[in-house]
């Protein structure tokens, strides 16, 4: 019999137990706070990526403090899976995704089609397309281009752009909504 008291309880065992209750992401940047304000302490963002085969379904945010580890996670998932290079994902896209996941009343992961991108990958995705950007943010850990199976690329620029916490692109043509930390501005059709 263990003696309850020698128990070593760690922060990611805490953060389990949380996982089993009640779940919401909300914003932390100032135009989108009010949108979800009460709407709990614990962010968690789920993701697949088809590119690499891998998955997360990780809490990053727990009463007011950023995980280090789960970013870190985070910003290891979303790389430039052509070059394996990593960069720094900004936080408030991160909170962007969620706060819009939240929104759309999901569990399914969303799928990952763009996280971080090098200068030599999107200098590559240029040559191929007009609609990526010279100095994308992508380059910068700033966006994401994400899809839903169980939601219209409709439905999830509607819920990107209510957080109003950056810029918010709709290719419905390629079924997937590009989210970003920088201005707020919306484009597509």
């Amino acid at each position: 019999m263990t003696n309850p008291s020698s128990v070593s309880i760690t922060r990611r065992a805490i953060l389990g137990a949380f996982a089993a209750t009640s779940l919401v992401a909300a914003p932390t940047f100032p135009k989108a706070a009010g949108l979800l304000r009460g709407a709990g302490d614990i962010r968690r963002i789920s993701m697949t990526s088809p590119r690499t085969g891998e998955s997360i379904n990780t809490i990053y945010w727990i009463e007011g403090d950023y995980i280090k580890d789960a970013v870190r996670e985070i910003t290891s998932f979303m790389r430039d899976w052509r070059t394996d290079e990593t960069h720094k994902i900004d936080i408030r896209t991160i909170d962007i995704l969620a706060a819009s996941h939240n929104l759309l009343d999901s569990s399914e992961p969303y799928t990952l089609l763009s996280g971080y991108r090098s200068p030599s990958t999107n200098a590559m995705l240029r040559r191929r397309s007009r609609g990526v950007a010279k100095n994308s943010r992508h380059m910068v850990g700033e966006a994401a281009d994400v899809r839903l199976g169980s939601r219209s690329v409709s439905q999830m620029f509607r819920a990107a752009s209510a957080c109003r916490g950056g810029g918010v692109g709709k290719y419905s043509g390629s079924n997937f909504v590009h989210m970003d930390c920088g201005p707020v501005r919306t484009w597509g059709g």
